[in-house]
């Protein structure tokens, strides 16, 4: 029978991979110019990461819903600020990629991003900035872990947010004060506020579930679940936006690199079964050792309600026998503690 632990990890992954899908479905949608046409990525980042510090902000400090955790000046600089800067930038490059190339091609290169992702880079723009976006996110992912996990905080994902997405927002800026706000100022951009709030909200759930996951598994599997969303993607993609063309070989070479996830956290999970094997193997071992150590090492001295009365020379009578153990052979007594026995009067 599944324990509750186990059934509530797994609902956490399945409430990650509806959220990542339909937050990558919406940010298309609003930055496409086929459709919203946003076509501003660090703008809608900083708007998810501006959000996101505003609520985790008031429910820490105005209703007090969760307490803020004593965070040091080296855990803020060695951990969060290089989380917040891989968390904007995977968010930035990752949003930029849906003006250029469509969610099932995205979805494809987080799964072949070895080295003909790499070729393919310099004629595509879209997958330059998806590339780096994907490595700035395995980043990101294993330094909140490592935020989470050892570093001795009891960070949930509220206060997560509450340190990293006011810094997120910082690194973002400069940015955006470089490459969008001169677009912003001499074209015009639609604002629709309940579409931004609606999409802002999605994106809060989800980074909420990304914290869940990652304080409750850790970083590989949030990116094996991935995989799960990747092909939930890639079909609701080529329903949703009809541009999203699929070949036969796109399935073929997707499935290919499905096996080898799968081959990889199979083979992860044996090695990792047969190291807790081994090592059990040798804590029982050393018990078994030092158990036997402990046997040879007992030596007998008779209990003090013992019914013999020795009497001494001085006709004082000893509670048990008062062995003298030789130093050179611990284990056998001397004969000087047995000729110290007086014959009765």
């Amino acid at each position: 029978m599944i324990s509750r632990q186990l059934l509530l990890t797994y609902l956490y992954l399945l409430v990650y991979i509806v959220l990542s899908s339909g937050v990558i479905l919406y940010n298309k949608w609003v930055l496409s110019p086929k459709y919203f046409n946003f076509p501003l990525p660090i703008t809608l980042t900083m708007i998810h990461m501006g959000f996101s510090g505003l609520v985790a902000f008031l429910l820490i400090r105005v209703f007090k819903v969760v307490s803020p955790v004593k965070m040091t000046f080296e855990i803020y600089v060695t951990c969060v600020v290089p989380i917040s800067a891989f968390f904007a930038s995977s968010l930035w490059f990752g949003n930029t990629a849906y003006l250029f190339i469509s969610v099932a091609f995205i979805q494809m290169l987080k799964a072949l991003m070895p080295v003909a992702t790499f070729l393919m880079a310099v004629v595509c723009v879209g997958t330059v900035y998806q590339v780096t976006g994907i490595f700035a996110e395995a980043l990101r992912l294993v330094l909140t872990q490592v935020l989470l996990q050892k570093k001795g905080l009891t960070l949930n994902p509220i206060t997560s947010l509450y340190y990293i997405a006011p810094c997120s927002f910082v690194f973002l800026f400069v940015p955006w004060y470089l490459l969008e706000k001169p677009e912003m100022e001499v074209s015009q951009i639609q604002f629709n506020l309940w579409i931004f709030f609606s999409n802002a909200l999605c994106a809060l759930a989800l980074n909420f579930s990304i914290f869940l996951v990652i304080g409750r598994t850790g970083a590989v599997t949030i990116r094996v679940a991935g995989v799960l969303k990747d092909w939930i993607l890639i079909a609701l993609s080529t329903v949703i936006f009809p541009e999203s063309t699929i070949t036969k070989l796109n399935i073929i070479g997707y499935a290919i690199a499905l096996c080898g996830v799968v081959m990889y956290n199979y083979l992860k999970a044996k090695d990792a079964r047969s190291s807790q094997t081994s090592a059990e193997s040798i804590t029982e071992r050393a018990a078994k050792d030092l158990k036997t150590e402990k046997r040879s090492s007992d030596l007998y001295v008779p209990s003090e309600d013992s019914n013999y009365s020795i009497v001494g020379k001085n006709g004082r009578s000893g509670s048990h026998l008062d062995v003298i153990v030789d130093e050179e052979a611990p284990l056998i007594p001397s004969s000087k503690g047995l000729s110290s026995r007086t014959k009765p009067t």
